[in-house]
């Protein structure tokens, strides 16, 4: 019998859910998993190890989604039910386990609250990546050259460091004296950030720049895992960054890192000097229509990096072998 995990719609969270997916994997070796997800997280969880299928979800009037789902899945039984979405369809299969993801705790990071759902501590993000994906990345990029990946966009405008503070960092890092001199600079997103993005690497000699926007999930996944160090906004990149095993800088201003900072030894936040409350009362105030990011300054980026990381080995990180160990983790 095969294992349903009825997963996220957003990218950020579906890559927060992947430690509970390979759990579930490590769990039950014998069984594959069918996942049903939005379409934006179908991006990372198709790379899932013993796949069987993945239902997409897309939207519908009147809960029509839902029932689509049921239609699908319906006609057979489950040995295992996992729903991060809190939905009736669990309790409307046949289904030897059924697990649904509890409700938040006051200050629970979303991984450690996904893996609750399995009444488990948290199990860290990872990314399934095998040889030809990793090949990939390094016909990419030039051998034994630091890379400093940037993810400037995100799925909400407030959350965004402007273009011109990002061009300043990258001046700082990768110019004379920078702290990654004449390293690599890797953009990763999605198509539609590219245009946003031009300003960031504008000044740069074309073979010091990789436009990354728009390539498939896995290659961006075994780019970031080659790179040196990652700076980018509270976004789905951010989370793919850190669970690459990359050391990974979240810019963070009106969102909480409390639950959401890059999970890992190796993430850094920095904030804006304003707190949450504030500056989600000037949302309320003046709409979502500009950036709530500008007070962070490159200096203060610049100094959290130097002050976690006083040198940056552009060494790549080992490779995480894809196959699930007995405990998931």
């Amino acid at each position: 019998m095969s294992q349903l995990f009825i997963g996220p719609s957003c990218l950020g969270d579906a890559i927060i859910a992947t430690g509970l997916v390979e759990r579930m994997l490590a769990d039950f070796p014998d069984a594959p998993i069918t996942i049903a997800c939005g379409p934006v997280a179908a991006l990372v969880l198709r790379m899932t190890p013993r796949l069987e299928h993945v239902h997409v979800m897309r939207k519908r009037g009147v809960a029509g989604h839902w029932l689509e789902l049921w239609r699908a899945v319906a006609g057979r039984r489950w040995r295992r039910v996992v729903d991060m979405r809190r939905s009736a369809i669990p309790w409307m299969l046949r289904a030897d386990a059924r697990h649904i993801a509890p409700r938040a705790r006051p200050g629970e990071h979303r991984v450690a609250l996904a893996a609750r759902t399995l009444g488990l501590p948290p199990l860290a993000p990872r990314v399934w990546l095998d040889d030809a994906m990793r090949a990939e990345a390094t016909r990419l990029l030039p051998a034994g050259r630091p890379v400093l990946a940037l993810g400037t966009g995100a799925n909400w405008i407030p959350k965004t460091w402007p273009a011109e503070r990002y061009a300043e960092l990258v001046r700082r890092l990768v110019g004379r004296g920078g702290m990654l001199e004449g390293a690599l600079v890797a953009t990763v997103g999605s198509d539609d950030e590219r245009a946003a993005a031009r300003p960031v690497t504008a000044g740069l000699p074309a073979e010091q720049v990789l436009d990354g926007f728009g390539l498939p999930m896995p290659t961006a996944a075994a780019i970031l895992e080659h790179c040196t160090l990652f700076v980018g906004n509270d976004s789905g990149m951010m989370h793919l960054a850190a669970a690459s095993g990359a050391r990974t800088v979240g810019l963070f201003g009106p969102t909480d890192d409390v639950l959401y900072a890059p999970w890992g030894h190796k993430g850094l936040v920095v904030r804006t000097p304003e707190k949450l409350p504030a500056l989600l009362a000037q949302i309320r105030r003046d709409g979502e229509q500009r950036t709530l990011m500008a007070s962070l300054a490159v200096e203060d980026v610049l100094a959290a990096i130097a002050h976690r990381w006083p040198s940056l080995d552009p060494a790549p990180n080992a490779p995480v072998p894809v196959a699930c160990d007995a405990g998931g983790r």
